[in-house]
């Protein structure tokens, strides 16, 4: 989990120096980050199902395998374009590392420690996302742009020994029917999807244009169609029936909504604490710092309170805290400073950390074992979605609310007012996916456990 969210923020740092090794626009560069991530999200439900029929542990470690080999192309290349492959190669490793570690622990732990396992697996995606920027701005000042993918080929190796002598077996073997049985028509229907969608909200650079529009119809059509062939195969991709279960379906649409509400602290953060507070750049990057460090910290306590307490009433704590942070967010004056701005910030991540300990625990321990695999892959991918969604809305709504043409240039009155609508919508966002909570749990128990 730390390898493949570490993979996630590491290269970032490294755009503008590749900018300048590669003759290329900013634009261009963009897909080295861009690549890797839609490899990540698109086929992340495909390999969790693949590893339910085929056995977790191999698929496992050829993802492993697939990601180390891949960094090594990364650090080898030649030309933008091979850059960008290895990286999509190198996301498609850890779309299977993401998905199958989840799986794994809801299967090893114990069901009354099933949420400080996952708790302690959101920790450590937390430091991956948080050394990412600190590690490759080292590497990149100490030895260049290569050294920031060569430094995985180590800790790959290290990961693919230590999955290898202690994850254990397989419960069965794959048998040639159950690979048979593997649902390849709806496996390219939703990685269609998914790329389409993904695609319809990275692109245009803020601007949505005639090709964002044809890429969003394109989805539309490319659901409606997998939903089709998810109806009258014998061995779907992804048991609709599933998903009329109010606890997952609330679970994967809260995941979602949660994600996209954190994806505004990233997209504002850095531009109101600039622009806003007139804070230089170290100080910038301290202050964002107080997030990742914040999930590093409160995983393993938000997973045992989850073990002890409950995950239902865990999920609406956390995102109660969620509300609370970005609607004193909405109304918080400039003159209040980055102390104000910061305690904030600090009370919406504890409450994403508990909410992921919890929402985790409850659809996880909430299927049987031979669906914890696709269904984990569903989580990946509603996290994941939501993080793409936020990225690409909450910016524009952010750049909207300005009122600026170029927010760098922006009075910093005006991006206060920007960060103010933004959390506002971040509010309302946490509210429905609070109400939703209560909604799903407030069901007959007839009606949850019918599945």
């Amino acid at each position: 989990m730390l390898l493949s969210s570490l993979g996630t923020s590491v290269a970032n740092v490294a755009l503008p120096t590749l900018a300048q090794a590669f003759t290329a626009s900013f634009q261009q560069v963009q897909w080295v980050v861009l690549a890797y991530l839609l490899a990540v999200t698109v086929p992340i439900v495909s390999v969790g199902r693949l590893g339910d029929v085929t056995g977790r542990r191999r698929l496992l470690l050829a993802g492993i395998f697939l990601f180390t080999a891949a960094s090594v192309l990364c650090g080898t290349a030649i030309s933008l374009w091979m850059l960008t492959a290895a990286r999509a190669l190198q996301g498609l490793g850890a779309a299977v590392m993401m998905a199958l570690t989840v799986a794994f622990v809801g299967d090893a732990a114990p069901e009354a420690r099933t949420g400080t396992a996952m708790g302690l697996l959101g920790t450590m995606s937390a430091i991956g996302t948080a050394l990412g920027p600190s590690l490759g701005g080292v590497l990149l000042s100490g030895f260049g742009w290569r050294a920031i993918f060569f430094a995985n080929v180590p800790l790959g190796g290290l990961t693919l020994f230590l999955a290898h002598r202690y994850l254990p077996p397989d419960a069965r073997t794959p048998r040639a029917a159950d690979r048979a049985r593997f649902d390849t028509m709806g496996t390219l229907l939703l990685a269609l999807t998914l790329a389409a969608y993904a695609l319809a909200v990275t692109t245009g650079h803020g601007r949505f244009g005639a090709l964002n529009v044809a890429l969003v119809l394109l989805a539309v059509a490319g659901g409606g169609l997998f939903a089709l062939v998810e109806r009258r195969t014998a061995s779907p991709l992804i048991q609709l029936s599933m998903l009329r279960d109010p606890v997952l379906s609330a679970g994967l649409v809260t995941s979602a909504l949660v994600s996209t509400v954190m994806m505004a602290t990233l997209v504002v953060g850095p531009f109101y604490l600039a622009r806003g507070l007139g804070l230089d750049v170290a100080l910038v990057g301290f202050a964002m710092s107080a997030g990742p460090l914040v999930s590093a910290l409160t995983g393993v306590p938000a997973g045992l309170a989850v073990d002890r307490l409950g995950s239902r009433r865990m999920t609406r704590v956390g995102l109660s805290a969620m509300s609370a942070g970005s609607c004193a967010l909405a109304v918080t004056p400039k003159s209040a400073g980055v102390a104000a701005y910061v305690a904030l910030i600090v009370v919406i991540t504890a409450g994403y950390a508990l909410f992921q300990a919890a929402n985790t625990t409850a659809i996880v321990t909430h299927v049987g074992p031979e669906q914890r695999g696709v269904m984990a892959g569903m989580l990946g991918l509603s996290r994941n979605l939501g993080l793409i969604t936020g990225a690409s809305v909450m910016g524009a709504l952010f750049a909207f609310a300005t009122a600026a043409t170029d927010i760098t240039a922006a009075r910093p009155e005006a991006v206060a007012s920007g960060m103010r609508v933004t959390f506002a919508a971040a509010a309302v966002l946490s509210g429905c996916a609070l109400v939703m909570t209560v909604a799903s749990r407030a069901l007959p128990r007839s009606a949850r456990s019918s599945r």
